[in-house]
């Protein structure tokens, strides 16, 4: 059963609902990408970090809990309303940092290409805790210091997909695809990672860079193809 409309449904997946309803009405078939099993929603994925709960403690005191501060479009995961602040190579900083929840088992920075060269960082493009041979950082918090010895990345562009929607897509865990941006700035993205799992609704994540590369607008239409 669908799950039903409110103010915070993403309007990609209020589009493909209507859409659905529409031409179901209208006894038309649909277009092969309407006939997707769930819509294809695009978002920008901010600097960010996610954190082990030692370094949490480490950051904000013994026993701390991180605490929702907005659910992501991700089933569990949430912008936590704890944020810290990165101290980069050359000393220089960037504060309020947004930690995203829950806590995970390694510590790993999440940072736009614009980002890295501010700090001062060399950073490599990986997948999602691909961190091993990675710059490290230093954290700080209200309660002290965090020392990461590795983990500071710029994301690979990925697509989080369930099982039904790979089958639709002919596709596997860790192929990959192609993004179509359209648009005044359209753009085709050639190296979109997939990533399979049966939590997984359909979302690709692109930094803040390539979302402005592109013009990524809420509306903007994208579609993937092998």
């Amino acid at each position: 059963m669908a799950e039903p409309i409110s103010s915070s449904t993403p309007r990609a997946v209020v589009e493909h609902m209507v859409r659905e309803q529409v031409y179901a009405q209208l006894g038309l078939s649909l277009p092969k990408q309407a006939k997707a099993p769930n819509a294809l929603l695009v978002n920008i994925s901010a600097r960010h970090c996610h954190l082990t709960q030692e370094a949490v403690e480490a950051l904000f005191g013994p026993g701390h809990q991180l605490s929702a501060m907005k659910g992501l479009y991700q089933d569990g995961q949430y912008a936590a309303k704890e944020s810290i602040t990165l101290i980069g190579p050359r000393s220089r900083v960037i504060s309020n940092l947004r930690i995203l929840g829950p806590c995970r088992n390694l510590n790993q920075v999440e940072l736009a290409f614009t980002d890295a060269i501010s700090l001062g960082f060399d950073i490599p493009t990986k997948m999602s805790g691909d961190i091993a041979g990675t710059p490290g950082c230093m954290l700080m918090g209200p309660n002290g210091y965090f020392k990461m010895d590795e983990g500071v990345i710029r994301a690979q562009p990925h697509v989080h997909m369930n099982p039904d929607d790979a089958a639709f897509y002919g596709v596997k865990h860790l192929d990959v695809m192609k993004l179509k941006v359209h648009g005044d700035l359209g753009m085709t993205f050639d190296n979109l990672v997939v990533r399979v799992d049966p939590s997984f609704k359909l979302e690709v994540h692109i930094d803040t860079d390539e979302g402005n590369a592109c013009g990524l607008k809420p509306d903007t239409f994208c579609e993937l193809t092998k």
